[in-house]
């Protein structure tokens, strides 16, 4: 059985799957957009552990990720990976972005679980530039199932926005 890349386009808050990523922040308490959206919509749960692992590891390096409970969405987990803030395009914001996705996806391996929804990681306040870091994105994803064909039914491309939606259509397309 060969995993399955898919994209969609909507509110990942809503996505039943395994595991949903939140692009995060470092503190993990919390913020705007997609972090703010998961945090309100999984309710005081999440903020409970995310506050535990801030206790053990003072939350959570960017390019890295960690795991926590759902709370009240619709999917088993969610995998809190913080990406890079770009600067310039020369402060190893490429791997390090590569990075979120894979360790989000190495995460969820180890964790059982087979089917992994994506937002546009960086792509916000983080002002990476969404062609690249559609490109990123795809090129880790596609890495990975290369090299692990069967650790999953599905992994989502979930954009909020056309902009990136049609981006992710036109690359994976290419596939």
């Amino acid at each position: 059985m060969t995993t399955e890349i898919l994209l969609q386009k909507g509110d990942i808050t809503k996505l039943q799957s395994d595991a949903i990523v939140n692009a995060a922040n470092s503190s993990l308490m919390g913020g705007g957009g997609v972090d703010g959206a998961i945090h309100r919509a999984g309710g005081p749960a999440i903020l409970a552990e995310c506050m535990e692992i801030r206790k053990k590891q003072g939350g959570c390096e960017t390019g890295e990720a960690v795991i926590t409970n759902a709370g009240n969405l619709p999917c088993k987990k969610v995998i809190h990976t913080v990406g890079p803030v770009y600067q310039d395009g020369k402060q190893n914001e490429e791997a390090l972005l590569a990075n979120c996705y894979t360790n989000s996806l190495k995460l969820a391996v180890e964790n059982s679980l087979r089917s992994v929804a994506f937002p546009n990681i960086s792509t916000g306040v983080y002002r990476y530039p969404k062609p690249q870091a559609a490109q990123i994105a795809v090129s880790a994803v596609q890495n990975f199932v290369a090299a692990n064909p069967e650790a999953f039914t599905e992994i989502i491309f979930i954009c909020y926005d056309e902009e990136n939606y049609s981006l992710y259509k036109r690359l994976l397309q290419k596939a």
